[in-house]
């Protein structure tokens, strides 16, 4: 059987401990309220006037620098009915860093004058011809020497598009690539845990380290099928004292 049949093999027991709450679920937390967003953000990036304010909510609370950023851009994009187009110029924008050394670098030396950070970002932006939500954010990000951390913000940013769209990513980590069938398998089975209204999106990690089996992290759960782990399991059992009067 492969991994992701035995994986089947198991749902029902997987089922009944997600619903118990045994795999760990972080506590819930409310949604996040745009006053609670960063001052420099509340005071520079407004998007709209109050009187016609479209109101529109995140649908998962971030917190931190990076979340409250990402919450503020996600905000804009919805109101101007661009958010495909912004996730895809600040996905571009990333790829671009990690493709040009000297841009990335750019990006992260605090040395260079904000108005010369305003001034390339500006370029750049009327150059790839991005949205008026996405310029405005970059050179907010640029104003405020936060180019440094796009990348993060993007990442943030891709968790609320994901929930926006109500994708969950499952990241499934072996040894080697799993073949097209079971990872098809693998992906029918989380379906069907998450249940409808969700949809899962599949990503592949390899890592020698698990020796074997698999470890899947959806949502905020993880379901570890590795030998390693099982290895350190068996590992404490062996290590526990025996009993003698119980021979």
């Amino acid at each position: 059987m492969g991994m992701a049949g035995h994986l089947r093999s198991n749902l029902n027991l997987v089922n009944r401990l997600i619903r118990a709450g045994s795999l760990s679920p972080h506590a819930h937390r409310s949604t996040l309220n745009q006053t609670l967003l960063c001052p420099e953000l509340s005071k520079n990036y407004s998007t709209a006037s109050p009187k016609k304010e479209q109101k529109v909510k995140v649908p998962l609370a971030l917190f931190g620098g990076t979340g409250n950023y990402a919450s503020a851009l996600y905000l804009a994009a919805v109101k101007s009915n661009t958010l495909d187009k912004v996730e895809s110029e600040l996905l571009g924008l990333v790829e671009a860093m990690k493709k040009s050394p000297t841009f990335s670098q750019f990006t992260k030396d605090l040395t260079v004058p904000s108005k010369t950070r305003v001034k390339a970002i500006t370029e750049i932006c009327d150059q790839a011809k991005f949205s008026e939500s996405t310029k405005n954010f970059l050179v907010l990000l640029a104003e405020n020497g936060r180019l440094r951390n796009i990348e993060s913000i993007a990442k943030r940013f891709m968790e609320l598009t994901m929930a926006h769209k109500g994708e969950v990513k499952a990241v499934v980590t072996t040894v080697i690539p799993l073949p097209p069938q079971e990872e098809k398998e693998l992906k029918e089975t989380l379906q069907e845990i998450l249940g409808q209204g969700k949809q899962v999106k599949l990503e592949q990690k390899i890592d020698p380290s698990i020796l074997g089996g698999l470890v899947v992290e959806f949502g905020q759960k993880v379901f570890d099928l590795s030998i390693k782990t099982r290895a350190r399991q068996m590992e404490r059992f062996l290590r526990e004292p025996i009993d003698g009067g119980a021979l």
